[in-house]
């Protein structure tokens, strides 16, 4: 699956967790180390750059965070990232630079590239958006399957499929990936870089970059 890989999917110069993805393949096999990752990195932070504000929390002083966000570690929050009315931040997340987490969005084991914005009533459990990826509003990832199986990620114009070994997984958005609002990424989605997904779309299985999802049926490359 060539267009699944990190290398196909991510511009690895625009996120603080950069060393995160070197000893990997595929983005998904990542999510596991993001906890101890973040740990990590936290402690050679410079502390003129970035506040500890509990156990495992790292914000930029630069960043904007609203009084009612909720902040749970292991988190970096980098540079002029933007959090929020009411944002929910489980843990195990690392949001980039200029990044907006919005109203009532929640984030859950989670790396978010800089410039990514996921503003306003969005799920982000186990996932990986890349930059400048935008979900529109009330667009989630699923991450766990139905009958609780493991994850596999289907590449339906091969038929090709890939066991991952893990039983939560949302979805990976490459690079320039924009969502439409009220949209379902199912457990296992991979979505290439500068792909669009019209609003209220269910997607499954891995898109291809530079495609606009209209349906299951109609996926058509940009011009």
């Amino acid at each position: 699956m060539e267009q699944c890989k990190i290398a196909n999917m991510y511009d690895l110069t625009k996120t603080i967790a950069a060393d995160l993805f070197a000893d990997a393949t595929y983005p998904w096999e990542v999510l596991p180390k993001i906890s101890d990752f973040i740990v990590a990195l936290g402690s050679e932070l410079d502390p003129a750059v970035f506040e500890k504000r509990g156990e495992n929390i790292w914000v930029a002083r630069s960043a904007k965070v609203a009084p009612t966000a909720c902040l749970n570690g292991p988190l970096i929050i980098d540079e002029d990232a933007e959090v929020r009315h009411c944002a929910f931040i489980r843990g195990n997340a690392i949001v980039g630079k200029g990044s907006v987490v919005g109203n009532s969005t929640e984030l859950k084991n989670v790396v978010i590239f800089d410039s990514v914005q996921v503003p306003h009533y969005n799920y982000v459990g186990d996932s990986v958006l890349g930059y400048k990826s935008h979900m529109g509003a009330g667009s989630i990832t699923s991450n766990v399957k139905s009958d609780k199986t493991l994850v596999v990620v289907k590449d339906n114009k091969s038929g090709q499929e890939m066991a991952t070994g893990l039983k939560k997984f949302g979805a990976m958005l490459g690079d320039y990936v924009e969502v439409g609002c009220n949209s379902v990424l199912n457990p296992g989605s991979v979505i290439g870089p500068h792909t669009n997904v019209y609003p209220l779309s269910m997607v499954r299985g891995v898109v291809y970059a530079n495609s606009i999802y209209k349906n299951k049926n109609e996926i058509v490359t940009k011009d």
